[in-house]
C-alpha cells in the first residue's frame, strides 16, 4: 500500500491525530517521525531539552520532581493547545506523545501531598487539549529498554536506573490497561526494529491503517502467519 493511499484510509476512518506514546527509550519519538515522514503528515514533538529542571531532576529525584513535573505540564499544554485550531484538523498529525503521558510520570514521581496539587492543575489544563483519534502505545521489557537507552549513549540519561525504568513500565501499563478515552493499538516492541527493519515498518503501519475499536493488540503478519 503507497503511502497516499494509507494516508487516505486514515483520513476516511476520520483518524486525522495520532499519538505515539510509551516508556523511555521505547521508540516513541523514532516511530512518530518515520510515520510523518512516510505520510507527509505535520509532526508535533516534545521539547524535552525544554525542562530547565531535567538535568538536576536525573541528578536528585527528590528533590526536582516537582518543579520538573510542572514545567513539563505546561510545556505540554502550550504546545497541544494550539491543535484545537480548527485548521489544524484539515491534515494527518503525528503526536510523539499524549498529554497524559506527564500525569504517568507525576505518579511514579510525586508525593501524594504533591500529587494532589498537580492533579488539580493537570484536571484544568487536560480539559481543553485535543483528544488523538488514535493512540499507539509501544510496550518493552524493562532490560529491552535499558538496552536501547544505553546504545543511544544520551548523557541526559546516564543515571536512569533499571529499577526507574521497571517502575514507569508498570506505571505505562496501568494506565493503558484502564485506558479508554480513545482506539488504542498496543505494539510490543521487544522483537521488533521498525527503525532499521523496513518490512517491520510496513507491516506496522498496514495495521496502523486500519481501523480499531477499542483496544486492540498489534499482532505482526510474520507471526500470525
Amino acid at each position: 500500500m503507497s503511502y497516499s493511499d494509507t494516508k487516505k484510509r486514515l483520513l476516511e476512518n476520520k483518524t486525522s491525530v495520532i499519538a505515539v506514546e510509551g516508556n523511555i527509550g521505547v521508540g516513541k519519538t523514532s516511530l512518530s517521525r518515520m510515520l510523518a515522514r512516510y505520510l507527509g503528515a505535520r509532526l508535533v514533538e516534545e521539547r524535552v531539552e525544554d525542562n530547565p529542571f531535567l538535568d538536576r531532576f536525573y541528578e536528585d529525584m527528590g528533590s526536582y520532581c516537582f518543579q520538573t513535573q510542572l514545567v513539563f505540564l505546561m510545556n505540554r499544554y502550550k504546545q497541544q493547545i494550539t491543535l484545537t485550531q480548527k485548521e489544524l484538523f484539515d491534515e494527518l498529525t503525528i503526536i510523539d506523545y499524549l498529554f497524559a503521558r506527564d500525569k504517568i510520570f507525576a505518579h511514579v514521581n510525586l508525593s501524594d501531598d504533591e500529587l494532589g496539587l498537580y492533579n488539580r492543575i493537570a484536571k484544568e489544563l487536560e480539559a481543553q487539549v485535543v483528544r488523538p483519534d488514535l493512540v499507539i502505545y509501544l510496550q518493552a521489557d524493562g532490560n529491552v529498554l535499558y538496552e536501547r537507552i544505553g546504545n543511544r549513549g544520551r548523557q541526559l540519561e546516564r543515571s536512569i536506573s533499571k529499577d526507574y525504568l521497571e517502575t514507569l513500565n508498570d506505571a505505562f501499563n496501568h494506565f493503558f490497561f484502564n485506558y479508554s478515552e480513545t482506539p488504542l493499538l498496543v505494539v510490543n516492541t521487544d522483537s521488533m526494529d521498525f527503525v532499521n527493519n523496513e518490512k517491520h515498518f510496513v507491516d506496522l503501519v498496514k495495521r496502523i491503517s486500519e481501523p480499531v475499536q477499542g483496544t486492540e493488540f498489534y499482532v505482526p503478519s510474520w507471526e500470525a502467519s
